[in-house]
């Protein structure tokens, strides 16, 4: 059997590609905060397919999603943070995936582009759940996947929490809260 670095670094060869894609995928169609229904729904369709344990979504104010995929045996929970929201800013790259899309941001029409990352984030946070499902046979505990929306802050006319404070709130992250959690 193969160690587990081992089989990480080879399932990372063969997700590369998907994750390119996502990720173009995701930049081409970014989301300003609170509205990433588009990429939430990605999101959550991805995890469905896998087979993860349980996937909630409408989270944190409607668009955010947790996965948890249990391991094969007991032990700790940790927690994974993907920020999904994208910010007002035109995107002139020229690149071939390049954003073109405007959204409403209170009465005003604005351009959107994924400019701080955000894409690859959520492309990686995907990525990470493929192999992390394919190799639920290896792990021990669970893993609790938060995408987040709203990391850029609230949308106009927003109240009360918002962002990684409002996931925490969230009954599901309370349920399965992690001993550890990376972003």
């Amino acid at each position: 059997m193969k160690s587990v670095i081992a089989r990480i670094l080879d399932e990372t060869q063969t997700i590369s590609p998907q994750a390119i894609a996502w990720r173009r995928e995701i930049h081409a169609h970014p989301e300003l905060s609170n509205m990433e229904y588009r990429t939430s729904a990605l999101v959550a369709k991805h995890l469905r397919e896998l087979g993860f344990d349980e996937v909630h979504e409408g989270l944190a104010g409607g668009t955010g999603v947790i996965g948890v995929l249990h391991g094969a045996s007991d032990g700790p929970v940790v927690g994974l943070r993907m920020d999904m929201d994208a910010q007002a800013v035109m995107e002139e790259t020229g690149l071939p995936f390049a954003s073109k899309i405007t959204s409403l941001w209170g009465s005003e029409t604005v351009p959107v582009m994924h400019c701080c990352g955000h894409d690859v984030h959520t492309a990686i946070g995907l990525a990470t759940a493929s192999i992390a499902s394919r190799m639920r046979d290896q792990l021990c505990g669970h893993i609790l996947f938060c995408f987040q929306p709203a990391e850029e802050g609230p949308s106009p006319g927003w109240t009360g929490l918002h962002g990684a404070q409002a996931m925490m709130q969230e009954k599901i992250f309370q349920d399965y809260l992690p001993n550890a959690m990376f972003t």
